[in-house]
């Protein structure tokens, strides 16, 4: 009995003695003496090749599975017509638009099948994809023309009437595609279908397209930590990278396709946007699972779809998190098919997750980060994980760390701007050497604009923003932006905007206005103006008129003073 205590002792005091030092060699192998998180996961490698070349890689193990189909009409594209779709169009692009390598071509269109050959048919031809919100007014549309100077448009029917307005302000000629159904093809343009049922094209001329990985793919325009759009610069690299990142086997968010099994996932988050492009769409379709398209988000639909196609992985943000758990029409069978729920964009409210936990127990809450300045994905949680108020661990081949005013990087548990380096941290801002010097430091580290902490085990937790953007259901709305929408007014002479919290929405803009001396004008005046030339989400909910804004020595708007004394 004494030796079994004895024993018993020698055990416990081994099992502890050898946790501590697992625990010890987990922190040392996270935190470097620098204060430096780098990932837990073990590195990847990551070969020189173009983003398509990717995609393909693998075309062989599922070429007969549906690559993209529409959750509304079946409308469907198999991997092997994905590819040779992509080629044609690539093709096309090259001789009957003169399309050359480094050439930009715009897309503006709702989530749809097409949209994914007509991704990889732009690259396909050497140029580079810059995508716009198909809700942007003209306005908005004409500034990001200008910005990224395209030499072809690809629209849908309902987005070539602001296609084409904002080529009238922009003061440009650039042809416009049109992904029709034939029977509805606008006015002077061109139909995708017709483009790429043409047998006839020569796809010799691909052989001319000299890309390599450095060079820029993807340019998505983001406000950064502050001010107007800037183009991102993601290299094939970059993109290629994150998807690799994605795959590792301890973070990765899908099961493997075979020939039994094939995940869904369901694409209502927009391609435009970096989130749904990159993650939802082009990695997916890199590992051969199924995305579900959905054009524009409405509860019945969206719940049909949901239903309809077994869906057993959901990319969300926010407010669609709040919709699964608090709407009556999403029942306990329309979630059971879900394994895996990420949710990124801006940070989750925890009752929220209770709310959609207690409707769908088996789900997998995985909270995820990214910008688009880092392809995007940064961290993500880890199956299993209930730390929900956490963003997780920095994915292979990524380092993070949270600095101070003066620079300094801090310890775990300190809050600071977060700073991140990996392969997946793009090459700059197109045209804009300042702002890029100002947000990518001399040895590579990007600074994100967030407040956060990491802890000892270097979990990720969002504490807050450094940067002013808004956050409108998960959506960027740079307050520059909108002041400089309202003082185009006649009326207005100054402006300042800020984001207030808003139960629906996250966020929502309150403008501060001051007006020119004499000049009268009534709130809904200017509330309306701003909504002629903006899309939905950045209109203005409310406005206050101001005899002056606060402003530092310099002139610059403290926002920091309009939300203290008046929010």
């Amino acid at each position: 009995m004494a030796l079994r205590k004895v024993i018993s002792r020698s055990l416990k005091k081994l099992l502890a003695t050898r946790t501590y030092s697992l625990n010890l060699c987990l922190k040392q192998s996270v935190w470097t003496p620098e204060n430096i998180v780098q990932s837990p996961y073990k590195p990847v490698d990551i070969p020189n090749r173009i983003l398509t070349e990717h995609i393909w890689e693998n075309l062989e193990r599922w070429p007969d599975k549906t690559a993209m189909v529409c959750g509304l009409t079946n409308r469907s594209i198999t991997y092997h017509q994905l590819y040779r779709l992509s080629k044609t169009f690539g093709a096309q692009l090259r001789t009957k638009f003169q399309i050359t390598d480094g050439d930009i071509v715009c897309v503006m269109m709702n989530n749809v099948p097409e949209y994914a050959p007509v991704i990889f048919g732009i690259i396909e031809a050497g140029a580079l994809v810059t995508t716009v919100n198909p809700t942007y007014t003209p306005y908005e549309v004409h500034r990001q023309l200008v910005l990224s100077n395209p030499k072809a448009l690809v629209g849908i029917p309902e987005t070539v009437p602001v296609l084409k307005e904002a080529l009238k302000l922009a003061k440009k000629n650039i042809p416009i595609i049109c992904c029709d159904t034939k029977s509805n093809l606008p006015v002077g343009t061109v139909s995708f279908q017709e483009l790429i049922e043409d047998n006839h094209v020569n796809l010799e001329v691909l052989k001319e397209v000299n890309m390599n990985s450095e060079d820029v793919v993807l340019l998505p325009y983001s406000s950064g930590t502050t001010g107007l759009p800037k183009g991102v610069e993601l290299t094939n690299r970059n993109i290629v990278a994150n998807c690799i990142q994605q795959d590792d086997e301890e973070t990765r968010h899908f099961d493997d396709t075979t020939i039994e099994n094939q995940d869904s996932v369901l694409a209502v988050l927009p391609f435009y946007h970096i989130y749904g492009l990159c993650i939802v769409m082009i990695h997916k379709l890199s590992v051969g699972c199924k995305v579900v398209t959905v054009p524009k988000f409405h509860p019945n639909t969206f719940i049909a779809t949901l239903e309809k196609f077994n869906i057993s992985l959901l990319c969300a943000a926010p407010p669609l998190v709040l919709f699964l758990g608090s709407h009556d029409g999403v029942k306990s069978k329309h979630l059971e098919p879900v394994k895996r729920l990420t949710s990124g964009a801006a940070p989750l409210p925890k009752p929220d997750i209770e709310k959609l936990i207690k409707k769908a127990q088996n789900i997998q809450m995985l909270q995820v980060y990214g910008l688009t300045e880092t392809s995007p994905l940064v961290t993500t949680l880890t199956a299993g994980s209930q730390n929900y108020t956490s963003a997780g661990k920095p994915i292979s081949n990524t380092e993070l760390k949270v600095i101070n005013s003066e620079g300094k990087s801090l310890g775990p548990n300190k809050v600071g701007e977060l700073l991140i380096r990996g392969p997946q941290v793009m090459r700059g801002y197109k045209d804009n050497p300042e702002a890029t010097k100002n947000c990518i430091t001399e040895d590579g580290w990007f600074k994100s604009g967030d407040l956060a902490s990491l802890d000892n085990d270097g979990s990720l937790t969002i504490a807050d923003r450094l940067k002013e953007l808004i956050k409108v259901k998960g959506y960027q709305v740079a307050p520059a932006e909108l002041e400089s929408v309202i003082k185009e007014h006649p009326a207005v002479l100054d402006a300042g905007v800020i984001g207030v919290p808003d139960q629906s929405t996250g966020e929502r803009p309150k403008a501060f206005v001051v007006l020119k001396e004499g000049y009268r004008s009534e709130k809904n005046d200017i509330a309306n103006f701003v909504a002629e030339r903006v899309t939905e989400y950045k209109r203005l909910k409310e406005i206050v008129f101001m005899d002056s804004l606060p402003k530092n020595p310099s002139g610059k708007l403290l926002r920091r003073v309009l939300r203290e004394k008046y929010c």
